[in-house]
């Protein structure tokens, strides 16, 4: 019997949806991915990837072009307003222990490569999904510009603001079939400005001779700012600046906006510039080397939401290494599918929830607790973190930051990267197992 050909229509050009791709691609398994953007911006700021999602670089091939646009990151530090140093993490130490370094490099650069690997005939422009339709048979994206398409599966990859999601959500909400935590608004509880410089003057910023990355982050005794500093390969500076929200605020800031673009900077810039990097030199200084296209302004979310799939459409979450954690587990779920029946591409969505969906919550919940110990500024969070770092010992706290490590999912048809130390045992694929068994009995 031969596998099951799934036609499967990507709704979302970030790198969750575009890891999938390059996945898919590989796989050889038909897809097409739908963006809303009339073109691809280089936006964000610097993205740091180890040892969870590292060996699937390596599954993919990919390694070597993922060290040629990153610095290993060896050290994180934090300091206080005057420059004095207030604690950090050893990065390096993942190494040790995994045979992963800690890579850091600019999200454009990630981004401009996976789109690399990715035929352009499949990526669709200026797609903006307004809504999708599902029957036993297929389903159908539909376009603000009228346009139709029709697949096998739906993967909502458009973020936490996800059309996808958003139609998904209404339809189950009418038969009664949504958890009310589902569809409560999201709380912003920061908003951030972020960029990436153009290449500077190493004169100018002499950390820029570093060959590894420097990462720091200044924490004010009495701003509701903090900001952060990351040198990536070209020379450039990755910058963002976070500003924490009073409960009130972050209630007001309830509704949706979440993009990757240049919207209401400017009074946020104002406040800011004058501020002193951590590297020499003010905010503005950095602000200005960036260009203001690509300088964006956004809220940070942290919420697990409880529904992933139904039927023939699954979600991607949100956040660059778990929405590609998810779309390695996902892949495996594709690749073991019995047949393209509604029943049995549920039950693969099922699997990949099941497999995924606890580590996505401590990955949550662990975000949070570096949330609040790497720019939290209420007086709690404020002693927390000097009790962190004053008084629990450098190897719990190395220790507690490494934790997540043991967890590296992988593609399980195709040859594991197992790397150093213990691992998490994975679910193996049925499908590659029976292949392997028939083989083998062939030979």
């Amino acid at each position: 019997m031969s596998a099951p050909q799934p036609e499967i229509l990507i709704v979302g050009a970030g790198l969750g949806g575009l890891f999938l791709a390059c996945i898919l691609e590989k796989m050889n398994v038909s897809y097409r991915v739908f963006e809303r953007a009339s073109e691809i911006k280089p936006l964000g700021s610097a993205i740091g990837f180890g040892a969870s999602i590292l060996p699937v670089f390596n599954q993919l091939g990919l390694m070597d072009e993922v060290n040629k646009i990153a610095f290993d990151g060896h050290n994180l530090d934090m300091y206080n307003e005057k420059g004095e140093f207030i604690g950090g993490w050893d990065m390096a130490y993942q190494k040790t222990k995994t045979g992963y370094g800690q890579l850091v490099f600019a999200r454009q650069d990630m981004h401009a490569l996976l789109l690399s690997k990715i035929p352009s005939e499949k990526i669709l422009m200026n797609k903006k999904v307004i809504t999708m339709e599902q029957d036993d048979q297929k389903v159908t994206i539909v376009c603000e510009d009228d346009s139709s398409y029709e697949g096998d599966i739906i993967v909502g990859a458009d973020g936490a603001y996800s059309a996808v999601r958003k139609s998904l959500y209404k339809d189950l909400a009418s038969k009664n079939k949504l958890p009310k935590s589902d569809s409560e608004e999201l709380l912003h509880g920061h908003i951030c400005l972020l960029g990436t410089t153009e290449p500077v003057d190493p004169e100018k910023f002499p950390v820029l001779k570093e060959s590894s990355s420097v990462f720091r982050r200044t924490l004010p005794d009495n701003s509701s700012y903090t900001w952060t500093i990351i040198t990536v390969p070209g020379r450039r500076i990755c910058w963002n600046v976070i500003q924490q929200l009073s409960e009130q605020t972050s209630a007001q800031k309830a509704f949706q906006n979440s993009e990757w673009g240049p919207e209401a900077n400017e009074k946020m810039i104002a406040e800011i510039r004058d501020l002193q990097s951590p590297i020499g030199g003010t905010l503005g200084d950095l602000i200005d080397a960036s260009k203001p296209e690509t300088t964006s302004r956004v809220f940070l979310e942290h919420k697990l939401f409880e529904t992933w799939y139904d039927r023939r459409v699954v979600l991607l979450g949100d956040g660059a290494c778990n929405a590609m954690l998810d779309a390695v587990i996902l892949a495996n779920s594709i690749y073991d599918l019995l047949s393209l029946k509604t029943e049995d591409i549920n039950a693969a969505f099922k699997e990949y929830y099941m497999q995924r969906y606890s580590h996505a919550k401590d990955q949550i919940e662990r975000s949070g607790f570096l949330g609040k110990v790497m720019f939290g500024q209420t007086f709690k969070e404020k002693v927390y973190r000097h009790l962190l770092f004053n008084w629990v010992p450098k190897s719990i706290q190395t220790e507690q930051f490494h934790k997540h490590v043991n967890y590296r999912p992988q593609l399980t048809f195709w040859p594991m990267e197992m790397g150093l130390g213990p691992i998490l045992p994975q679910k193996p694929s049925r499908r590659f197992e029976e292949e392997q068994a028939k083989n083998g009995a062939h030979a």
